[in-house]
């Protein structure tokens, strides 16, 4: 059992903070409204741009992660990288940053990521439990007196959305932030892209490796262009990781643990792995569950067991399908 102390939306506020100090600088809209909550547009009228993505990821790693954008000779025709580390990688990774909070609305859907995540409760015959079983599992409940959500739409959530997240998370809306970021914006690009650690810990924990084993991780990928259709947008941003995303993770446990892990990682192990993902969803008539879970994952890893200091490395590079995929 994972025991945590520290608190991912005590250690967010600071980065909220720079984005409401900073919004003109980075091209954001923040508006506040009747009932008090802050609602900060990254990318819907406002034009964001990769500065408030490179935050905006931060904030989704709970404040445990550090993320920086480079340039990097790795692919071939797309230099513009995120990199992405976090010395505590199942807390910022899972514990916050995962898009695992489902809110909906009449037409309005969207997914929650980030520290509010971690304080959302309902009740469930007559008890109060986490809104998100995962909880259960890290065995961590994170209270604070302010907190934030990022939501990944091209629409503003309504006010009932704002208030279901206050009330599950048990703040009043004059301490609660949103963030709203469409895929098809440039900070949209940064903050799915730089999910790519989080995707290989998900992965991870889908194959039954223990969390409490993983020490330490780093991720990179290349930022793909913005794309105004949605469908497009999300392949993009989702073969980024797929073709062209690396992960380093550091395990404890044993050598032939951690080379099954590495082993197992790499997106090329799916069924449904070698087109677009655009094109395998739309080929799956849009509908998430019949892509393989196994696809999402990063395109190469290297696995190192501490305790032995030996390091695994599987998958690859896809310099094709990425090229496919990004337009160029």
């Amino acid at each position: 059992m994972m025991q945590y102390k520290a608190s991912v939306n005590k250690l967010t506020q600071p980065l909220v903070q720079q984005l409401l100090d900073n919004a003109d600088k980075l091209r954001l809209n923040v508006q506040k409204l009747d009932n008090g909550c802050t609602l900060i547009d990254a990318g819907i009228k406002a034009a964001g741009g990769l500065e408030a993505g490179r935050i905006i990821t931060e904030i989704c790693l709970g404040g445990m992660g550090t993320v920086s954008i480079s340039q990097s000779a790795y692919t071939e025709k797309w230099p513009l990288t995120i990199n992405v580390h976090t010395g505590n990688p199942v807390l910022a990774c899972l514990g916050s940053q995962y898009a695992g909070w489902s809110l909906s609305h009449e037409k309005y859907y969207a997914l929650g990521s980030g520290p509010a995540r971690s304080m959302a409760t309902k009740t469930k015959d007559g008890v109060t439990v986490p809104v998100e079983e995962l909880y259960k599992e890290l065995d961590y409940r994170d209270s604070n007196d302010k907190t934030v959500l990022v939501i990944e739409n091209d629409k503003l959530p309504p006010l009932e959305i704002v208030e279901k997240v206050a009330t599950a998370c048990g703040v009043s809306p004059e301490n609660l932030t949103i963030i709203v970021t469409p895929t098809s914006s440039l900070a949209g690009c940064v903050h799915v892209v730089g999910r790519v650690l989080e995707v290989a810990i998900h992965k991870a924990h889908e194959l039954h490796f223990p969390l409490e084993n993983i020490v330490d991780g780093s991720g990179s990928a290349p930022i793909c262009p913005p794309h105004p259709d949605f469908v497009q947008a999300m392949g993009r941003t989702n073969d980024a990781i797929l073709f062209a995303g690396q992960v380093h993770l550091f395990v404890k446990g044993s050598d032939e643990a951690a080379e099954k892990l590495a082993r197992e990682l790499p997106s090329s192990t799916s069924k449904d792995y070698g087109k677009p993902f655009a094109q395998i969803f739309k080929e799956c008539k849009y509908d998430f569950f019949k892509i393989d879970g196994m696809l999402f994952s990063p395109a190469s890893v290297i696995v190192t067991a501490v305790e032995s200091g030996n390091s695994f490395r599987a998958g690859k590079l896809d310099n094709e399908l990425l090229n496919l995929s990004f337009g160029g």
